[in-house]
């Protein structure tokens, strides 16, 4: 009996430790989010499952953001055969008549979602700030999370590893 105590303790350190790491490299989920897009379809990002995905919170009185929307826009053309999704989400503060003419004018090849009642910002850690993005992988884990203007090339090399 005396025995197996030690070999006991040393099981339950090592489940200990063996929970612990695999704690710290799972990758946070995102969100069960269903956006509404601004032509009236619902796009959510489990039907996304197995695409990458770059959520994008985001306003058209945000300099930063419309400073990276012809990169973001170069992106989607560049990946979205590959697997890439945009999903542009305008904070509840935008007015949708400034959102929607910014889309027709700029021609966002995107889908683009009003987060009118603030509920898709709230559900992804209440994000306050824009530019905002989320790089969610293929299996719905978040991947990247990035307040500020996106760094394309960091972005592009992520998409090249993640959609090879």
């Amino acid at each position: 009996m005396k025995a197996t105590k030690p070999l006991l303790i040393a099981l339950v350190v090592l489940a200990i430790l063996g929970a612990l790491a695999y704690a710290l490299t799972q990758k946070p989920q995102a969100p069960a989010a269903t956006f509404t897009t601004l032509d009236g379809k619902q796009l959510s990002l489990e039907e996304l499952r197995g695409k990458v995905v770059l959520v994008n919170f985001w306003a058209t009185s945000c300099p930063g953001c419309v400073k990276e929307m012809p990169d973001m826009i170069e992106a989607y053309r560049d990946y979205k055969d590959r697997g890439f999704e945009i999903v542009a989400v305008a904070m509840s503060y935008d007015p949708p008549n400034y959102v929607a003419n910014f889309v027709q004018t700029r021609q966002l090849p995107f889908p683009v979602s009003l987060d009118v009642k603030g509920d898709h910002a709230r559900a992804f850690g209440d994000v306050q700030l824009t530019p905002t993005s989320f790089l969610i992988g293929k299996d719905g884990s978040i991947l990247d999370q990035k307040l500020g203007e996106l760094d394309f090339n960091k972005l592009r090399a992520q998409l090249d590893k993640e959609l090879s």
